[in-house]
């Protein structure tokens, strides 16, 4: 990607977790590119083909501004890991009257982390593996497991216990996101055992079952269908055990193409 900013979307957003999106939606913005390659990732057209549009740090700044005219409970800075340096630079300047989230694959630097420490009030990391040879092979980053773990401990510690406001929305926390891959279930086990000993058990954990498969992963016939009820209760049923006081769940109905976003340029053609 470039240096500057490349945007697919930004728009009102119904479907994060209920704390998150609440009942005026998340103002999520979609940056185009990533540090990942992830074979099954439903943003396929953004995070790979790079499809969006170039704009400066000005006009993302218009951009956090609509969002927030719109209502909007928080500015949601989606897959913004590549561009992180550029955004400490526009946050320090915005200075945003709504909580800003981070919504990442989970694969940082510590160091990078640490500069943005108090431009950041919500952290939303996937925690996608736990086994190396699983993340080279379909993220093409065997050491995903080595920086997301420490990043993951970073982020608790810069937002430390959760806050909520009156309506249950949060405005400062970490929510771990972790998605059940088919035939993988021993590996989200494992991943929960990780987080049994390594954060808070009020720690805010979101199990995602909305996998769905795309026709980019068509060499990897394991990950050509949705995770079935049974592969999904039998982790469900794992978390809910672990001691973990705050657990976010998907319905089954989540795993369907209609919540992926139309990457159209919404929200940035207009700017």
């Amino acid at each position: 990607m470039p240096e500057a900013f490349v945007v697919a979307r930004a728009a009102k957003h119904m479907w994060e977790e209920p704390c998150i999106s609440g009942t005026k939606g998340s103002g999520t913005v979609f940056f185009s590119g990533c540090s990942l390659r992830c074979v099954f990732c439903q943003n396929y057209s953004i995070s790979t083909e790079g499809f969006g549009k170039e704009i400066s740090d000005s006009q993302l700044m218009n951009i956090f501004d609509s969002l927030i005219e719109s209502g909007v409970h928080n500015i949601n800075l989606v897959n913004p890991t590549h561009y992180a340096a550029r955004l400490e630079k526009v946050l320090r300047e915005y200075n945003s009257p709504v909580p800003v989230v981070y919504n990442s694959g989970g694969y940082e630097k510590v160091e990078t982390l640490k500069r943005l420490e108090g431009l950041i009030d919500i952290y939303l990391p996937d925690l996608k593996y736990i086994n190396d040879e699983k993340s080279k092979k379909y993220s093409g980053a065997p050491d995903y497991f080595r920086f997301a773990s420490q990043a993951i401990k970073e982020m608790i510690r810069q937002t430390g216990n959760a806050v909520f406001d009156e309506e249950g929305i949060m405005k400062k926390g970490t929510v771990i996101r972790h998605l059940i891959l088919p035939k993988n279930t021993n590996q989200s086990i494992e991943i929960i055992n990780w987080l049994k000993d390594n954060v808070p058990n009020d720690t805010y954990i979101s199990l995602m079952s909305q996998y769905t498969p795309i026709k980019q992963n068509e060499s990897y016939p394991e990950l050509n269908r949705r995770i079935t009820p049974r592969e999904y209760a039998k982790v469900l049923d794992y978390l809910l055990d672990s001691g973990f006081e705050n657990i976010f769940a998907q319905e089954a109905l989540s795993a369907d193409e209609a919540y992926i976003p139309d990457f159209d340029l919404t929200g940035i053609c207009e700017i």
